[in-house]
């Protein structure tokens, strides 16, 4: 006779139940996204307690989404921005740090443009150095990491943009990116 060997799953409702480890159904909920970071009002209070972001896979190319989020942030909030990134001495007219211990300060918030897969080791840096938060960008999701950095102590906040989301809550989402075509009367949240 043999053992099969079995995994608990939690299930999205809350409930737990146990499944062999190679059926496809445990696959198939391993691989759901089950954690959920920061509530929109929890994101609003993370961006209006900050007054410095580092951005962590920053780039000096236009094209890349992590310079239209700095040059967003620079022009747009009152943030402290600093770039990080160890191939490039100067990044939107601002000089470029190696790593993130190298900064002249600790950032409220790190911002991360990197592949999922480096998460973890980007949580470890952010860990060392003390910032109580990150922020991995819209399309990178690792949900291990984000359990691994909340079980570090960081506040962590994943597969959202900084940009669009300050935005949101400035009623600014029509600079630099999206127009929803949408007239409000709504006041900007200050």
């Amino acid at each position: 006779m043999s053992t099969t060997e079995l995994v608990a799953t939690q299930l999205t409702n809350g409930l737990t139940c146990e499944l062999p480890a190679d059926s496809p159904l445990a696959k198939l909920l391993k691989s759901q996204r089950t954690w959920v970071g920061p509530s929109a009002k929890e994101r609003l209070r993370i961006l209006r307690n900050a007054k410095s972001v580092a951005i962590v896979g920053a780039s000096p190319n236009p094209a890349r989404s992590s310079y239209f989020v700095g040059t967003y942030l620079q022009q747009s909030s009152d943030f402290r921005v600093y770039f990080v990134n160890p191939n490039a001495d100067e990044i939107l007219g601002q000089k470029a740090y190696p790593d993130l211990a190298s900064l002249p300060e600790v950032p409220d918030i790190v911002d991360v443009f990197r592949r999922a897969s480096d998460i973890p080791a980007v949580i470890d840096d952010v860990v060392a150095i003390g910032a109580p938060t990150v922020w991995v960008q819209l399309g990178i999701w690792n949900q291990e990491a984000a359990e691994y950095g909340e079980s570090k102590g960081l506040t962590v906040v994943m597969d959202r943009c900084i940009k669009i989301e300050h935005a949101r809550f400035h009623g600014g989402l029509h600079l630099l990116g999206f127009d929803t075509g949408q007239i409000s009367a709504r006041k900007t949240i200050r």
